[in-house]
């Protein structure tokens, strides 16, 4: 085939997804396109086949994207740690992350940035890639029902161990233990899956923090040796630190069951009440206080402080 008769079987494969995709861009067009046909990279990329970059994922809800400056401040750590030099300035990075969200023009949804070490080749050495690559795309986003937080989730112990320290802490393509989690959540009716490192202490979720408080209202969070600080966690801990007292320190799996509350802390779902542990029951089986303020902090806090599409 020709060029032509190529592309055209292309844009007519296929493509699972499509419809929740609102806009995207890519570094190397330059502009932003709403067709998710187009929605493209090059195989040779090391993102795609060397895992070889880093990402943040953040959301808008009623207009406002939450984050914004943390999201950026967190991937320039991410990119610093794997030697990764963005094709732009970091501001110009945050400002077609607005505009790419503005063209979605909707009032909720999220954005995922993925930085990579660019095309170049199909070898593991960097220097055959002469450019980063930089991806941004727009899609919907549907927050959970309020039903979901009066219930409260579920959580077990997967058997999918967490990540290396210096691993850990970077937020890299990389995610396919964060994946493997997952399945097995689904595979055995759990909601959350909560991973521990190999001195048997409490790491993170799939895609979340966890925190649990205590019997006398204490809120404990897990140090951040063997799970990435989460932008809303941090966010959040600065929030409530004048109503609660908190502490970094190791959590062992039997704390949990002990806990008053558990509390799984991330973008999508904010602060989120495990009433539920390898299926036992947590203290009384209720999403508790300190969780619903967590919540009731990060929406005050986005609808204040988010910044306008």
């Amino acid at each position: 085939m020709d060029s032509r008769e190529y592309l055209d079987r292309m844009l007519a494969a296929p493509r699972p997804g499509k419809e929740g995709v609102r806009a995207f861009y890519e570094q190397r067009v330059g502009v932003i396109c709403k067709d998710p046909n187009l929605m493209l990279m090059p195989w040779d990329d090391h993102l795609v086949h060397r895992g070889d970059g880093v990402f943040e994922a953040m959301k808008w809800i009623g207009g406002k994207l939450y984050q914004l400056e943390a999201h950026l401040k967190r991937m320039q750590r991410s990119a610093k740690a794997i030697h990764l030099t963005p094709p732009c300035s970091w501001e110009e990075m945050g400002e077609t992350i607005l505009d790419v969200a503005r063209a979605a023009e909707q009032e909720n949804g999220m954005i995922r940035v993925l930085l990579g070490r660019g095309p170049g080749g199909f070898g593991i050495d960097p220097k055959e890639c002469p450019v980063a690559s930089l991806y941004i795309a727009a899609y919907d986003f549907t927050p959970k029902p309020d039903s979901f937080y009066e219930k409260g989730a579920t959580a077990f112990k997967t058997s999918v161990p967490a990540k290396q320290p210096y691993l850990a802490t970077i937020k890299s393509i990389d995610y396919l233990p964060n994946v493997l989690m997952k399945r097995e959540a689904a595979e055995k009716g759990y909601d959350y899956p909560l991973c521990f490192d190999r001195f048997g202490l409490l790491a993170e979720g799939a895609t979340e923090n966890v925190c649990i408080v205590d019997q006398q209202g204490k809120l404990h969070i897990p140090e951040f040796t063997n799970s990435l600080a989460g932008t809303t966690l941090m966010r959040v801990i600065d929030l409530v630190k004048d109503e609660v007292d908190i502490i970094f320190r190791g959590i062992a799996e039997h704390e949990i069951l002990e806990a008053k509350e558990v509390i799984i802390v991330g973008t999508t779902g904010d602060a989120i009440s495990v009433v539920r542990y390898n299926g036992k029951p947590i203290h009384d089986v209720r999403p508790g206080p300190v969780a619903k303020r967590l919540r009731e902090l990060i929406r005050k806090d986005m609808e204040e402080n988010g910044t306008p599409l």
